[in-house]
């Protein structure tokens, strides 16, 4: 096994800095605006046009495309992609195996996982998961969600903490929703599943069968009050 001395290791690190900052700099050159250069990982092969930003802490591996006006938030990962004009990715964002179209966002705390596809001004907001899907373009999902395995056609809304529920335990099932639906928050979509076009399903519901279009669905039950209730008994009175 080859062992390098401690100067041997820094002069290695040190010339790789060198390349990577020189490719860095050829990106700056070219009206790419970069925060901190030496804050910025190209590991792979970045295209990237002018007026492009990008902020501290960015790591770039694979083959990744951006194009005019793209904005890369902070601490974001980009693994081979491409992201359309004007869109942004704001912080501690990954974008992988993904197509994202224009004047969309991502974020922060998005994940865009490998096989999506997003048109334009698509809203994919914080903390929100998209696996495998098709998102056409004006879809809205802003807060807490998991998308897998689905296909959204434009002008769908996704509420707050809604999943695609599309594993059944032995195979992956899709979700489609159709132009205009409106999914409350909350609400649990169970593959195979259509839910046809300008549906409304309501909060909270869970969702098993076909959704009716033009219509709201309710998938939830009825709110139940006990007169007297107590609450649960504590440990030390259940064992005197």
């Amino acid at each position: 096994m080859n062992q390098y001395s401690i100067s041997e290791v820094k002069r290695l690190a040190e010339s790789e800095r060198e390349q990577l900052l020189e490719r860095v700099y050829q990106l700056m050159r070219n009206g790419v605006v970069v925060r901190d250069p030496h804050r910025l990982d190209i590991r792979g092969e970045l295209i990237c046009v002018r007026g492009v930003e990008l902020d501290i802490n960015v790591i770039v591996e694979g083959n990744v495309v951006l194009d005019e006006g793209v904005k890369i938030g902070a601490n974001s990962i980009l693994i081979d992609c491409k992201i359309g004009r004007g869109t942004i990715i704001n912080p501690f964002s990954l974008v992988e195996g993904a197509v994202i179209g224009e004047q969309s966002f991502v974020g922060p705390y998005g994940r865009v996982r490998p096989g999506s596809r997003v048109g334009d001004q698509v809203q994919i907001g914080n903390f929100v998961e998209v696996k495998n899907a098709n998102i056409a373009s004006y879809c809205r999902i802003n807060h807490l969600s998991f998308v897998g395995d689905a296909d959204l056609a434009e002008h769908v809304t996704m509420g707050a903490g809604t999943i695609t529920c599309n594993h059944d335990g032995v195979g992956i099932n899709r979700t489609t929703i159709e132009e205009g639906a409106y999914i409350g928050s909350g609400c649990e979509l169970v593959a195979p599943l259509r839910v046809n076009r300008n549906a409304t399903v309501a909060s909270g519901s869970t969702i098993t069968e076909d959704v009716a279009g033009e219509a709201l669905t309710v998938a939830r039950a009825r709110q139940v009050t006990v007169e007297g209730w107590q609450g649960p008994k504590s440990r030390k009175e259940t064992n005197t």
